[in-house]
């Protein structure tokens, strides 16, 4: 079985650090530590006193409470804290079926699940967020795809990389089809808080249903990317045998990230930080929306609901692994291209980013389209 790289994460993790204009991130423009400090009285002194010691390995008590209350009806006994959202789907996804097992992921998606699925010898299938309706999911497909011999759904909502929120008929319809044959539903639900059109923080898939795996963690909404800390909220039976996998992959996160995090998630903290991803977003989108539109019909978007990215489709003949690759080192701007989500002639822009620092990295996407057309 030849290893699947995960394209995405390799492109961004080789040249990311290395051009002048990172428009790839699917997050917001990271907080300084000094916002922080500067909202929690107390921290610096607290900081300068912690031994840097292992922490609780399924994360401090103080931290799994903090995200507990984030979950009607959880408890921290429902939490284990991970090393960033990453090892929460890793270790979800290989708990919950193994080589030859049947597994459906929502596409397009993150595609960690989906790659985990194949490089463990998983039989994937999958349903699609439809681009012509507004990018809901075909759920007459997810019922096709779902059998008696499927382990665990895998979603991302809000979606990477198209920003759609299911409604509250996609989610029962997703509960439903998971139900009929006992299924898991793995939810990455990191970009809840990223809402760019309402207040309301996208509801998450745990207590819809008893066999919810709800992933989250700092790095989208809370633009803490550097803390790598993620959780992963779950029955009891199941954080335990999470946990067991957790010890062979990373023992804990560090001391000083679940301090950190649980200030982030504080109630002086936390409104704060939500309030800043979404003023970012919001004045973010306007400008790319601007822009697209000034590119003479090279562009089509439809307008994600939430996150800081769009997922742009172009209307030029090139591939698009060429033209980001053209960017990066013509332009020294980097963007994914849409192969790495399986759909070529799509571009995944951020725009949760300060104005000129967007605004220049459009520009000299929009001088390689000018060359283009």
């Amino acid at each position: 079985m030849a290893f699947k790289p995960f394209a995405m994460e390799r492109w961004m993790s080789k040249f990311e650090q290395q051009v002048d204009y990172n428009l790839s991130e699917s997050g917001v423009h990271p907080v300084r530590l000094e916002e922080l400090l500067e909202r929690a009285p107390g921290l610096w002194e607290r900081l300068r006193r912690t031994e840097l010691n292992y922490p609780y390995a399924n994360g401090n008590p103080e931290l799994r409470e903090r995200v507990a209350a984030l979950y009607p009806g959880a408890t921290a006994g429902n939490v284990l804290i991970t090393v960033g959202a990453a090892e929460a789907n890793f270790i979800a996804a290989t708990t919950l079926a193994g080589p030859g097992d049947e597994v459906v992921v929502m596409l397009p998606n993150y595609m960690q699940i989906w790659g985990i699925a194949h490089n463990h010898g998983m039989h994937v299938r999958s349903f699609h967020l439809r681009e012509e309706p507004g990018w809901s999911p075909d759920l007459d497909e997810l019922k096709e795809a779902v059998t008696k011999d499927t382990k665990f759904i895998a979603i991302c909502n809000p979606d990477n990389p198209t920003g759609y929120i299911l409604t509250e008929p996609e989610m029962e319809g997703i509960v439903r089809a998971a139900a009929r044959v006992g299924a898991w539903i793995i939810a990455d639900e990191v970009y809840a808080g990223t809402e760019r059109e309402r207040d309301e923080i996208t509801p998450s898939f745990w207590g819809r249903y008893d066999r919810v795996v709800a992933v989250g963690g700092l790095s989208k909404a809370y633009g803490l990317p550097g803390l790598r800390l993620g959780w992963v909220v779950a029955p009891r039976e199941l954080i335990d045998q999470l946990w067991a996998r957790h010890e062979y992959l990373a023992i804990s996160a560090s001391m000083l990230s679940n301090v950190l995090a649980a200030v982030a998630l504080s109630e002086e903290v936390r409104p704060w930080l939500i309030s800043r991803a979404r003023d970012y977003i919001r004045r973010g989108f306007p400008l790319l929306e601007a822009w697209l539109d000034e590119q003479g019909g090279a562009f089509s978007l439809i307008p994600p609901r939430a996150a800081a990215i769009a997922f742009v489709r172009y209307h030029l003949d090139v591939n698009s692994s060429e033209l980001a690759e053209r960017l990066r080192q013509e332009k020294s701007v980097l963007i994914v291209p849409g192969d790495h989500f399986g759909m070529d002639k799509f571009l995944r822009i951020s725009f949760g980013l300060p104005h000129d620092y967007l605004a220049t990295g459009l520009a000299r996407i929009g001088e390689l389209v000018a060359e283009l057309a």
